[in-house]
């Protein structure tokens, strides 16, 4: 996406990606809806001639204690364990919940909005485009199926900062490969 040229890589980005009308960004890019539709043509034609992206190698350094992090993360969610989830977080935890909250973990509703969840949901530990995240689950009809992605980061043996992507659907419908380890 970032080979496009801007005019062509913001067209695509808000009729693709946020569902902008063509009138809405020609108002935006300061553009004509014909000058919009030529450069969504060129920007779609130009990303369909791309190879497809390889999966990211697996993160250096994560070592077998981020990992041991990471689980205890993920068992902790499961048994809806708040105050055992705050012992490993880190007092300066940053938390990011993308598209509704940045900010200071201390200072945020996050673990409160998913105590309040009444479907039925889990976490996983899993990897995304060869990423080691947290992946959150939901129960359907067809058993659990993947709903969103979190990425953890530690730092001296704590939780530093985390990025949940719940509110935005098209982080996970743009990955090209989604495992859990434990679905």
């Amino acid at each position: 996406m970032l080979a496009l040229p801007p005019k062509e890589r913001a067209s695509v980005l808000l009729k693709d990606v946020f569902e902008y009308s063509l009138e809405e960004i020609a108002d935006l890019v300061d553009s004509t809806v014909g000058g919009v539709k030529a450069a969504l043509n060129r920007g779609r034609s130009k990303l369909a001639k791309l190879p497809p992206p390889r999966a990211r190698s697996p993160r250096t350094g994560q070592s077998a204690e981020a990992t041991r992090l990471l689980t205890l993360y993920v068992e902790r969610f499961n048994r809806r364990d708040w105050d055992g989830l705050r012992e490993l977080i880190a007092a300066d935890a940053r938390v990011r919940v993308a598209d509704r909250f940045a900010g200071p973990l201390t200072a945020s509703p996050y673990f409160g909005r998913y105590a309040r969840l009444e479907a039925p949901w889990r976490v996983v530990l899993g990897r995304v485009d060869g990423e080691p995240v947290i992946i959150t689950l939901s129960q359907g009809h067809d058993g659990w199926t993947p709903d969103a992605i979190v990425r953890v980061e530690s730092s001296n043996g704590h939780i530093a900062r985390i990025v949940d992507y719940t509110h935005c659907p098209w982080v996970l419908r743009e990955a090209h490969a989604v495992v859990s380890d434990a679905a």
